[in-house]
């Protein structure tokens, strides 16, 4: 199972927030990760401009948007931007995509959140062939008319992993991309549910097998801080449990919200729980460092500890 670091969610001040952002990405780099993940929060800094930013600043490891949500952007303007990030990564870049939430889509932005699954689908017939390769960009179906021509040079193929819940979405990942990429799916969620339904539709599609990448909170602490790691993380990352899409997701599994997908206490209980997700089918880890503690510097102490035990698993997982 793969290692990677999730950047960029933390707040702070944004005058230095890209230098941070790099500084992450450059550690995540010489420790040996795998991979770092940006999300796409909608207050905050967009994702594919940061993995723009983040690839300039690294030479080696994988960077992905975890996710960027399809309907606020046309397919073709998606492509260009992906195409344009892809060759500052020098092939690196890994898209990861959704259809968000209702909350995001129609609450904030005003836009329809009707079928996900047939508007995903569709959005996909025109990004696959965007990122075929230079060449017009000819396909109509039941949301878009598109006849683009685009001349970006894919420096590689573009790896694309949906952030698919239920079956149907599931279904599609598998028929038509790499994978899927998961927050809020505990170890019994993705084994029983996301792994079985994903790769069946990759096999029937005759695809390989699918990556499947966590997002897992971590925190290193002493087993009488749990408790306090666990309230931090409801505290800071329980938004998206509103979500209906993720109360459907958290009813396949066993955790009733995030702090209870936290790993935390000692090394020995972190990688337990994280060889849990291994066994149940994961492939990579997108791990959020969920630091504790009494003010700023025992934050960053906190947060310090669980990295250099990320560090430690970078080949061992």
């Amino acid at each position: 199972m793969r290692v990677g670091l999730m950047v960029g969610p933390e707040r702070g001040r944004y005058a230095t927030k890209v230098q941070r952002m790099q500084a992450d990405a450059r550690w995540a780099e010489e420790v040996g990760l795998a991979t770092v993940w940006i999300p796409q929060i909608p207050d905050e800094f967009d994702a594919l401009t940061a993995a723009a930013m983040v690839g300039a600043a690294t030479t080696a490891i994988e960077v992905g948007t975890a996710v960027v949500p399809v309907q606020p952007r046309h397919p073709i303007a998606l492509a260009q931007q992906v195409l344009s990030v892809q060759a500052v990564c020098e092939g690196r870049l890994t898209l990861g995509l959704g259809v968000s939430h209702h909350w995001v889509i129609d609450e904030m932005l005003g836009l329809p959140y009707e079928h996900p699954v047939p508007t995903m689908r569709a959005y996909l017939d025109v990004l696959d062939r965007a990122l075929a390769g230079p060449g017009p960009v000819d396909v109509e179906n039941e949301y878009f008319r598109v006849h683009n021509p685009l001349d970006i040079t894919d420096v590689t193929p573009t790896p694309v992993l949906l952030a698919a819940l239920g079956p149907r979405m599931l279904a599609l990942c598998g028929e038509r991309t790499d994978g899927t990429i998961l927050w809020l799916a505990d170890e019994r969620a993705i084994g029983s549910h996301v792994v079985p339904n994903l790769t069946r539709a990759a096999e029937a599609a005759g695809r390989p097998a699918p990556r499947v990448v966590a997002g897992i909170p971590v925190c290193l602490c002493r087993d009488d801080e749990i408790e306090a790691a666990v309230a931090r993380t409801n505290r800071i990352l329980a938004e998206a449990e509103v979500s209906p899409n993720y109360q459907k997701l958290l009813d396949h599994g066993d955790a009733q919200n995030v702090g209870d997908i936290l790993a935390a206490g000692s090394e020995s209980t972190i990688v337990k729980r994280l060889r849990g997700f291994a066994d149940a089918g994961v492939t990579d880890i997108s791990v959020r460092v969920v630091p504790i503690g009494d003010g700023r510097e025992e934050l960053i102490a906190s947060s310090k500890r669980t990295r250099q035990l990320l560090a430690s698993l970078a080949s061992s997982l």
